[in-house]
C-alpha cells in the first residue's frame, strides 16, 4: 500500500514539473509587450531636438508596443546636439527640427537625413494683444529690435517684449533662416527659453509679449498672428500659402540597419504618419 502511494505521488510530481516547464517555455501572444527586457532586447538611442522629442516619444511608445524586443530611449538636447550625436555615433538616431546645413553634411558625409514630418512655425502673442496680422518684414523688424512699440504695427502704445528660443534650438535656427534672413540678429533684449513649452508659457503670461512656436505646441493660451493675411494653420502650410514651414528630421550615421531601420520604417509608415498628424504636424506621405 505504501508503495502504491509513493508511485501516485511520483506521478503527480512529474506531471506538475512537466506543466511548469511547458508554462515557462510557452511563447507570448504575438505583438504583446514583454514584462522585462531579455538578453536579446535591442536598444535604440535617440537624441536632439526638443521640438521633435515629444513626437519621437509617442512614436517610440507605439513601436515598442508592437516590438517587445526593442527599447527606444529618447532624449532632448537641441537640434545641433542631434546632428552631432548622429555624426559621431554617440546616438543611433539624431533629431533636428531645421534644415541640415551644407557645412554639417560636408563635415559628416555619411549622415543620412530622413524627413519624418513638416512643421509650421507660428508667430504668437499674449491673448490681449490687439494686433492680428503682420508682414514677414514687420516680424523681422520686431525681433531684430528695429520696431520696439506695438503702436508702430497698428497696436497700442506699449513696448514689445520679445520671447525667443536659445542658441542651438532648431526652432530658432529655422526662424532665423526663414524670417530674419542672413546677417539679421535676434535682439539681445529677448527673453530666452529652452523649449517651445517654455516660450508658450512665457508669452501666455506676459502682456505685450511676442514669440514663435511650433504648430505642435499651439493652444488657446496664446494668440496666433497671420502672416500677410494667411493664418498659421495646417491646410495653409500644406498648400504653401503659409510661408514659415520647416522639416522635422531624423539622422543616422550611414544607412540604418536592424532595429534602427525598423523604427524609421515604422515612422514613415501609414501608422507612424497617423501619429505625426494626430500630434499636430504635417505628414510627409
Amino acid at each position: 500500500m505504501k508503495s502504491t502511494k509513493k508511485s501516485i505521488l511520483l506521478v503527480v510530481s512529474l506531471l506538475l514539473v512537466t506543466a511548469l516547464i511547458a508554462a515557462c517555455s510557452s511563447t507570448s501572444t504575438p505583438g504583446a509587450p514583454t514584462t522585462e527586457p531579455t538578453a536579446e532586447t535591442s536598444t535604440v538611442s535617440v537624441a536632439g531636438s526638443t521640438t521633435v522629442q515629444p513626437l519621437a516619444e509617442k512614436l517610440a511608445e507605439a513601436f515598442m508596443t508592437e516590438n517587445a524586443g526593442v527599447r527606444i530611449d529618447v532624449q532632448g538636447g537641441g537640434s545641433s546636439v542631434g546632428v552631432k550625436a548622429a555624426a559621431e555615433g554617440t546616438s543611433d538616431i539624431g533629431m533636428a527640427s531645421r534644415e541640415i546645413k551644407e557645412s554639417e553634411l560636408t563635415e559628416s558625409p555619411n549622415l543620412k537625413v530622413f524627413v519624418i514630418a513638416r512643421d509650421g512655425i507660428a508667430i504668437v502673442t499674449h491673448p490681449d494683444t490687439p494686433v492680428s496680422d503682420l508682414t514677414i518684414e514687420q516680424v523681422r523688424d520686431i525681433f531684430s529690435g528695429t520696431i520696439t512699440n506695438w503702436k508702430d504695427v497698428g497696436g497700442e502704445d506699449q513696448n514689445i517684449i520679445l520671447v525667443s528660443r536659445e542658441e542651438g534650438s532648431g526652432t530658432r535656427a529655422a526662424f532665423e533662416e526663414m524670417v530674419m534672413g542672413e546677417g539679421v540678429l535676434i535682439a539681445a533684449s529677448s527673453i530666452l527659453q529652452p523649449s517651445n513649452g517654455s516660450v508658450r508659457t512665457t508669452v501666455a503670461t506676459t502682456p505685450n509679449s511676442i514669440g514663435y512656436l511650433s504648430f505642435g505646441y499651439l493652444d488657446n493660451t496664446v494668440k496666433t498672428i497671420s502672416i500677410n493675411g494667411v493664418a498659421p494653420t495646417e491646410p495653409n502650410a500644406v498648400n504653401g500659402t503659409y510661408p514659415i514651414v520647416r522639416p522635422l528630421n531624423m539622422l543616422t550615421n550611414g544607412e540604418p540597419t536592424g532595429a534602427v531601420k525598423a523604427f524609421l520604417d515604422f515612422i514613415l509608415s501609414e501608422a507612424g504618419q497617423k501619429i505625426v498628424v494626430d500630434d499636430g504636424y504635417i505628414s510627409v506621405k
